[in-house]
């Protein structure tokens, strides 16, 4: 029995996971984490169907999303390097924080932005 794609339980629980990606940004990543582990878990039941597409770029969204957030952090690495020298020290702190707070900005409009247009995209019953 094919049900109308409207009626899908799959694009109820894609509409959700969107929506968790989104408001991870202000949970410190655990519900983008959570939408993650439910992608990798029901991604078997949704093969074949439009909503596939949708997973695997949730999935992805996440990884790029993770890897530019360490990204961000990689400069305050190099303040071990400064020693005793305060000037070096707060020279190489300041610019590994406005690098970091830009890199996190970035990476949360970028989230956002994928996550609209999945759901611009699922809301058209199109692959994305």
């Amino acid at each position: 029995m094919n049900k109308p794609i409207d009626q899908d339980p799959n694009r109820s629980l894609t509409l959700v996971l969107y929506v968790l990606y989104i408001i991870a940004i202000f949970t410190g990543g655990l519900l983008a984490l959570i939408a993650l582990i439910i992608n990798y878990v029901k991604l078997n039941d949704v093969r074949g169907s439009i909503f596939e597409s949708h997973f695997l770029w949730q999935i992805r969204s996440f990884w790029w999303y993770l890897f530019w957030n360490v990204i961000a952090f990689v400069p305050f690495f190099f303040l071990f390097f400064t020693g005793n020298n305060p000037d070096l020290f707060a020279g190489v702190a300041l610019g590994s924080t406005i690098f970091c707070i830009g890199m996190i900005a970035l990476s949360w409009i970028w989230i956002v932005y994928r996550a609209i247009r999945g759901i611009i995209t699922l809301n058209d019953n199109q692959p994305i």
